[in-house]
């Protein structure tokens, strides 16, 4: 299927890598111009060289994306480059662990900005463009929203806060047809979550525990198939799809405990 993204502009921060990276894979196999926004400018760099030799299109802003000015100074460089955004992906973010018995204020904050606080700012800086273009946003949440994980207080807000501005944007941008959904990721297996998975005492038994828990097909969801509903959700294919929690986890949330 041909879903019209050729030559689109399309922003994905932290698409350097797993989840982000995926999806900008798929974005560039689709004829999408992808720009990656992230902190690290090397792995940036190395995502760019990987797409453009599999002769896609691709650019890397380097950006803080918890410091707000950069947030902006990203947004202004992608308009300076292409004079124009169509789609927005907000992805990057981190589960740092901050609970409610071993949090800070100042720990929960600084989660909330590496979590949640630049969604809001990339798609309020992109969104003149996208009025512009009629583009699209997707945002990348968490079942730790829904389920609960424990020990991540802040992390489990912030996907609540995405949830929830996902509605509300879908909403508020109603009148310039602009269309505003989320992926909702439950297991799926990344470099970080293998790196997570090591910490752990007894990794390999764990992680078939998880596994086991997984209604469809008993495996993990790959960056490949959450990167192939976030391409849908940006092209005109998903034309009448709006304010939508979408859930690519193999029935993991919602589906009846019993089947496992």
């Amino acid at each position: 299927m041909d879903l019209n993204l050729k030559n689109k502009v399309i922003i994905v921060t932290g698409g350097a890598k797993g989840i982000g990276e995926g999806i900008a894979e798929i974005l560039a196999a689709e004829g999408a111009i992808v720009v990656i926004v992230g902190r690290n400018e090397a792995d940036n760099a190395a995502v760019v060289d990987k797409i453009k030799a599999h002769h896609g299109d691709a650019f890397a802003v380097s950006a803080e994306l918890t410091i707000p000015e950069e947030c902006a100074n990203a947004v202004s460089t992608v308009v300076q480059k292409y004079g124009r955004i169509d789609g927005l992906v907000n992805n990057a973010g981190v589960n740092d662990g901050v609970g409610l018995e071993n949090g800070t204020y100042e720990t929960f904050m600084s989660s909330l900005h590496k979590n949640l606080v630049h969604y809001f700012l990339m798609a309020h800086h992109a969104l003149p463009y996208l009025k512009t273009s009629k583009g699209a946003i997707v945002n990348i949440g968490s079942k730790t929203a829904e389920t609960g994980q424990g020990g991540t207080s802040a992390y489990a807000a912030s996907n609540g806060g995405r949830n929830a501005l996902t509605r509300e944007w879908a909403v508020e941008l109603l009148k310039y047809g602009i269309r505003v959904n989320a992926v909702i990721v439950a297991e799926c297996y990344t470099p970080l979550y293998n790196k997570w998975i090591k910490t752990l005492p007894h990794p390999e038994e764990t992680l078939a525990n998880i596994t086991s828990k997984i209604p469809l097909e008993k495996r993990m969801t790959t960056a490949e198939e959450i990167a192939n509903m976030v391409a849908f959700l940006l092209s005109d294919k998903s034309s009448h799809t709006t304010g939508q929690l979408i859930h690519v986890d193999g029935g993991y949330v919602h589906l009846d405990r019993s089947l496992i």
